[in-house]
């Protein structure tokens, strides 16, 4: 038996959060993760060496584009660039290559290069997009703080009215409820009301999409409105691929005395009176800690390693009752011998260094969204491609590159009995010739590739239903709603036992906040009770 005095459960983003966190406060930390290598949706593994180019390529499983953790803080305060994390930044973080004509709209973390690329391609929207970002930025300062703090209908309401004192005012004057009517409808009507170009509309509401709700779900605006504060962070790629960011943390919770252990399955929580006193791994390894913390999806947490028998009937409904919806979406990552040439944009030195946005029409994605509404992968998806190689030669050596490419809309559980692996490579060919539909040169270009279908991520990842967000984003889901009102403080009804993953506020995507708010629970905790953090 080894000893603790916190355990993390998983080696995810959030979860290696908590640990830092916990780590600096001066407690012995163990992370027992279930794969050999760690990070949770946050890794990178070499893939496709051969004799001739023995470098192999360097691909991410999860998550890629870094976003939102760095408006956070956590990344400046854990130091975690001393222990060996370099983030590149990626300039313009996202293009829309015209998918008819010449043209591309680059979307630049400095607010002015993207209104002069918007006036080259679609200029009747100029002023429609920095009105736009302005609205928004006011509403996303409240926001952001509000996800950077354990949540409650409190919370949320009062940093919004802290921003009409604060910033002299959340919405201009006779404003008010249009900017609430903003709030709460769909991103899919904000972005249609606030501009007329259907190429920037298409842009902006795929790239909303990545959220998981569909364009027309309610109180989803600021999921579009969020764009406002790209133009602060930017988004970023770590050198080396995006699990640099959990090795990193990894380095950190070993240098603060703690200890990652890989390959080691938790099977069960030791409760005893109502309290987590340790876990068992599959291997029937025992680990002791005064604190517990989960970084595995709530339902595999709450129904699998807690068990019904600690739990009460209205908990286990509750839980069981979680929208984790019906998949989200399926990515490829491809080893390739050079970089997409965009019909849109030949030559162009920029559409390669962010994410590249390929949904021609509001008509294209909602067929999409149809076929997914009735339990099938769309026809033709709309996908978001990657080409970290052209900023980072680390991850390809040897003059090759990389190409990933997400979709949407792509159902866990399918119609007429089909099943996701019979259908995965037909499903993965689809993507790529998405691909190939524009930039021609990537016909014939493709040297090997990882197919990751919504039931391959599940496996991989414990997503639950391949959600990569582990549960629904929508609104009911959010905030103090997340994952219920129940469990929303990260705390459970088993005494010591918190929850620190992406099924808590604020959600999904590199953010980290779930993970650091987790911690400041605990440790603020422990402070009360004790006086001090040991």
């Amino acid at each position: 038996m080894k000893e603790f005095d916190a355990i993390i459960i998983g080696s995810g983003h959030n979860g290696l959060v908590t640990a830092c966190y916990l780590a600096k406060a001066g407690m012995k930390v163990g992370v027992i993760e279930r794969r050999e290598t760690i990070g949770g949706a946050v890794c990178t593994e070499t893939m496709f060496q051969t004799d001739e180019n023995p470098n192999g390529f360097r691909m991410d499983v999860g998550s890629s584009v870094h976003i939102m953790i760095h408006q956070t803080g956590i990344i400046e305060e854990l130091g975690l660039t001393n222990y060996g994390l370099e983030y590149i930044e990626m300039d313009p973080f996202m293009s829309y290559p015209l998918p008819d004509k010449k043209g591309v709209i680059h979307f630049h973390k400095d607010l002015n290069q993207t209104l002069e690329s918007i006036a080259r391609t679609v200029p009747e929207d100029v002023d429609n997009y920095r009105n736009f970002i302005e609205f928004w930025e006011r509403i996303n300062k409240g926001v952001l703080k509000a996800f950077m703090v354990p949540p409650s209908g409190r919370n949320i309401f009062m940093e919004m009215a802290k921003g009409q004192i604060r910033d002299g005012s959340m919405f201009k004057k006779g404003e008010q409820l249009t900017g609430l009517q903003k709030i709460f409808g769909s991103y899919g009507n904000v972005v249609k009301n606030a501009f007329s170009s259907p190429y920037l509309q298409a842009a902006l509401i795929w790239f909303a999409a990545q959220s998981g709700p569909l364009p027309d779900q309610a109180a989803t605006g600021d999921f579009v409105g969020w764009q406002s504060m790209l133009h602060q962070s930017g988004a970023k790629h770590p050198k080396g691929g995006s699990g640099m960011l959990t090795q990193a943390m990894k380095k950190f919770v070993e240098a603060h005395g703690g200890e990652v252990i890989a390959d080691s399955p938790v099977k069960s929580i030791d409760i005893a009176d109502g309290i987590a006193r340790g876990v068992i791994t599959d291997n029937d390894d025992y680990y002791k800690a005064g604190i517990i913390v989960s970084n595995a999806h709530v339902q595999t947490t709450m129904l699998k390693l807690v068990g019904r028998k600690h739990l009460d009937d209205s908990m286990l409904v509750k839980v069981k009752n979680i929208q984790v919806g019906n998949g989200f979406g399926m990515v490829i990552r491809c080893a390739v011998e050079e970089l997409p040439q965009y019909t849109a944009a030949p030559g162009d030195p920029l559409i390669h260094n962010g994410m590249q946005l390929l949904a021609p029409s509001l008509d294209y994605m909602n067929r999409a969204i149809a076929d997914y509404m009735k339990g099938n992968p769309p026809e033709e998806p709309a996908v978001l491609a990657m080409t970290f190689s052209k900023i980072d030669p680390e991850v390809a050596k040897d003059g090759k590159h990389t190409l990933f490419a997400w979709a949407q809309w792509h159902p866990y559980e399918l119609a007429n009995g089909k099943k996701w692996d019979d259908i995965r490579v037909r499903e993965a060919e689809k993507i790529y010739s998405v691909v190939e539909r524009y930039a021609p040169n990537m016909k014939g270009k493709l040297i090997d590739w990882y197919i990751q279908s919504p039931l391959d991520i599940e496996r991989k990842h414990g997503l639950l239903r391949g959600n990569v967000m582990h549960v629904e984003m929508n609104f009911d889901q959010m905030f103090m709603f997340r994952p219920i009102p129940e469990l929303s403080n990260y705390e459970t009804p088993i005494k010591n036992l918190y929850l620190s993953s992406a099924s808590c506020h604020p959600g999904g995507g590199v953010f980290g906040a779930a993970g650091y708010n987790a911690a400041h629970v605990i440790l603020k905790k422990r402070k009360k009770l004790f006086g001090g953090y040991r």
